[in-house]
């Protein structure tokens, strides 16, 4: 499986307060998310699933970008 063409980001957890919530990890990014927005992200072995051919050596993978977070 290939990875030509996708961006690797580097996501850094936040709780539901914005506040950091672990260390940063780098996740293949599928969906095209921009620099600072809050994504959801899918790890371990769903990853590869967001791949177009449900293979790759990938341990996490932005899948959704989040629009709103109601309090």
């Amino acid at each position: 499986a290939s990875l030509k063409g996708f961006r690797l980001l580097v996501v850094e957890p936040i709780d539901h307060e914005h506040n950091k919530a672990g260390d940063a990890f780098v996740a293949i990014d599928v969906v095209n998310a921009s620099d600072g927005e809050t994504i959801y992200w899918v790890g371990s072995r769903e990853a590869p699933n967001a791949l177009p051919d449900k293979y790759g050596p990938v341990d996490a993978a932005v899948v959704g970008i989040v629009d709103q977070v109601d309090a």
